[in-house]
């Protein structure tokens, strides 16, 4: 998974009153819950400059090889969503082409799509 760094607070701040950014208050909750939930330790959490999903704040792309990606956003960066979206990334591994059911979806993450990415190399015909 990568985590938008960068990423706006809310829609209407782009930083916490110690001028830290949505982004990486979202990266700080998601090695918490890392830390305090092995079964969510072995998701791999990396973080980049701008998703360009900036009207979709605190935004992350999960994926994998040979699997559809989805980025999703409008994330509180508090332990809570970083809990749901830790869990379907675990889901979204664990699946054989990166698609769960809605019905394994973790309630933190419903309504939080922004966009379905094509697995690395998928040329439409």
């Amino acid at each position: 998974m990568v985590v938008c760094f960068t990423c706006r607070l809310s829609p209407d701040r782009r930083e916490d009153e110690n001028g830290r950014r949505g982004g990486a208050l979202l990266m700080q909750a998601l090695h918490t819950v890392q830390q305090d939930d092995p079964d969510l330790a072995g998701v791999q959490v990396q973080e980049m400059a701008c998703l360009f999903a900036c009207q979709s704040h605190c935004a992350v792309h999960v994926r994998a090889p040979g699997k559809i990606g989805y980025v999703l956003g409008r994330f509180a960066p508090g332990e809570e969503d970083a809990r749901a979206i830790l869990r379907y990334a675990a889901l979204h591994a664990d699946s054989a082409d990166g698609t769960v059911p809605y019905a394994r979806w973790p309630q933190g993450v419903k309504g939080h799509f922004i966009a379905r990415t094509p697995p690395e190399g998928y040329v439409c015909t």
